[in-house]
């Protein structure tokens, strides 16, 4: 299962009553942040959740309302005295942004580990999840991210026994481990069905629609897209800072054939996105219009 907390969904400056963005997603033990704008850690404080469990954070990229919070929380790690490293992920000068902005928090007693994005697309897997990051479009670098947890095949109690595999050996063959014991090799797939379907997740804000968006997002149960415009009139605005528009990003959820789209990273002048919801969801009924601290549960399908 993978806890989803959408904490800000606001874009250039934070409101009374929202946030900027920040996604925040928890799955067995580890807490993985995608961006981390101003007020981040109000949010997760909101929310009941913790600080601690924080192994990744990703930035799409280096605007101020997508990095803003990071000295602070950073200190507040610190002060918890967290020893485990903490990864950072996103676009080339990744070091040296946070770098500059750990001019305010210049010693902590844990390690920053960096992974800079050099590539159209680039994956890393940690954790028992997989993170995706593909370019979009936007007036600087920018990515959006798909996060991805595989699930084995059912465990296949006939075969095993068929074979004489011991028992003892069921749970580290069922967990994707090969063993070499009592003169064998004994590997998951002796005991293993067909990969069943996972759990997939894609995020994005700050870009015009990209085939790559579309490609990466296809079949997500969630996709959180920025729709940064509700309004008609503002569709030229959005082109020219390349941007997104609530109806844009229905349309690329409705072609990526996902489960569930929510939209984010509203404009400050957006003060009701649910006022243009009926005619997004005309494009695709399953669109929900981001809320800070939304939540939902993400469970493997029962099959």
């Amino acid at each position: 299962m993978l806890d989803v907390c959408l904490l800000g969904t606001g874009g250039m400056m934070p409101l009374p009553y929202r946030w900027l963005t920040s996604l925040m997603m928890r799955y067995n033990g580890s807490s993985i942040l995608i961006d981390c704008g101003e007020g981040t850690q109000i949010a997760i404080k909101e929310k009941g959740w913790s600080f601690k469990p924080i192994d990744v954070i990703c930035f799409t990229h280096f605007h101020g309302d997508h990095i803003s919070g990071l000295p602070g929380l950073l200190l507040t790690m610190g002060n918890a005295d967290r020893k485990e490293p903490l990864t950072l992920i996103g676009p080339r000068g990744l070091e040296k942004v946070v770098g500059a902005l750990r001019v305010i928090a210049p010693e902590l007693p844990f390690e920053l580990r960096f992974l800079e994005i050099g590539e159209p697309q680039q994956t890393f897997e940690m954790k028992g999840y997989r993170i995706r990051a593909f370019r979009v479009n936007h007036n600087v670098t920018c990515y959006g991210y798909t996060v991805e947890i595989d699930r084995a095949g059912k465990f296949d109690v006939d075969r095993a026994k068929s074979q004489e595999i011991p028992q003892k050996y069921w749970r580290f063959l069922q967990k994707g481990e090969t063993i070499e014991a009592e003169g064998r090799i004994l590997t998951p797939d002796m005991v293993l069905g067909a990969p069943r379907k996972g759990i997939k997740l894609t995020y994005c804000t700050d870009t015009r629609p990209t085939k790559s968006i579309q490609d990466n997002a296809k079949g997500a149960d969630l996709f959180i897209c920025e729709g940064m415009y509700g309004e008609p009139d503002k569709a030229k605005k959005a082109v020219e800072y390349k941007h997104m528009t609530f109806y844009e990003a229905a349309r690329i959820a409705r072609d990526a054939e996902v489960k569930e789209m929510w939209l984010t990273h509203y404009s400050p002048s957006l003060t009701r996105p649910e006022e243009y919801m009926d005619e997004v969801r005309r494009i695709f009924p399953r669109t929900k219009a981001g809320k800070d601290r939304m939540s939902v549960n993400l469970e493997f399908p029962k099959a």
